[in-house]
């Protein structure tokens, strides 16, 4: 029997993963030589209280001993599909092909790279948990989620520079618009989702979520489109942004889910992320 793996860039937990029938590997946030695992060790409350002691965050990848070991217990069930955060946002599927080449059955696992993260990654894996009930082979989910992903379209709007470009997620140059005037930079997922670049510059939040339905909309979006509002703490953002969404997409469907400590790390706090798939 297939066996789905996937990591906490889908906003899942260990247990909400067991609940579903699939394994997830906790990405970690690192403070003070300290490693805490998404959702287990640390909750996002706790840390901005780190961060609000001036505590300086960073985060990793689940360890290649660790995925060794699930796809070694995994593999004895079955074939093995990891649907793994984006390449280039995080080491995540580099590390998940290195365990894979050291494990002891290669020839089982199967990587996938979302090229994405947050709720769109969330869609693919809850797309291919349907798909396994449903009795699909493991090329015909394969075959499925690499053509959702190419739908993705992620935005974020951050407020502190600084903490994406300490995890080498933005250019320097980039990182230097948040502080110029006031503005508010938006940035969007490279379309390899390898990395944020800047999309544009505005002075409101009102007209950052204007640039986006106006790129939504050269991107061909309607409402048969998923929408994801993810948010470090901060919900009044990210009802206004759901209130512009829901007017512009009335059938769609609208989610909102507050960031994991791993995300708030990469993104700051009062982040705010806008994406959208098709799936």
């Amino acid at each position: 029997m297939l066996q789905i793996v996937t990591d906490s860039s889908t906003l899942y937990s260990i247990r909400e993963g067991e609940e579903k029938g699939i394994t997830v590997c906790p990405l970690h946030v690192n403070i003070d030589g300290k490693s805490y695992r998404d959702f287990e060790d640390l909750t996002s409350t706790k840390l901005l209280k780190f961060i609000q002691e001036k505590k300086v965050p960073s985060t990793s990848q689940p360890s290649i001993g660790e995925k060794i070991d699930t796809y070694n217990r995994l593999s004895e069930e079955g074939e093995v599909l990891d649907i793994t955060m984006a390449q280039g946002l995080s080491g995540t599927y580099d590390n998940a092909l290195l365990a894979k080449s050291q494990c002891d059955h290669p020839e089982k696992i199967h990587i996938l790279n979302s090229k994405t993260l947050c709720g769109p990654h969330r869609s693919l894996v809850d797309r291919a948990i349907k798909m396994k009930e449903a009795g699909a082979s493991l090329e015909e989910i394969k075959t499925e989620l690499e053509k959702a992903r190419e739908t993705d379209i992620s935005f974020l709007i951050p407020f502190d520079f600084q903490f994406l470009l300490r995890g080498g997620r933005v250019r320097q140059i980039e990182a230097g618009l948040g502080g110029l005037l006031k503005l508010l930079p938006v940035m969007k997922r490279q379309e390899d989702g390898t990395v944020l670049v800047k999309f544009t510059v505005t002075r409101t939040f009102k007209k950052a979520l204007r640039s986006i339905l106006e790129e939504f909309d050269k991107r061909n979006v309607t409402d048969a489109y998923t929408f994801y509002i993810t948010h470090a703490f901060n919900d009044e953002l990210a009802f206004a942004a759901q209130k512009m969404l829901r007017e512009k997409y009335p059938e769609a469907k609208i989610v909102i889910y507050p960031l994991s400590p791993t995300f708030i790390t990469q993104g700051g706090p009062g982040c705010i992320a806008i994406q959208t798939i098709k799936i």
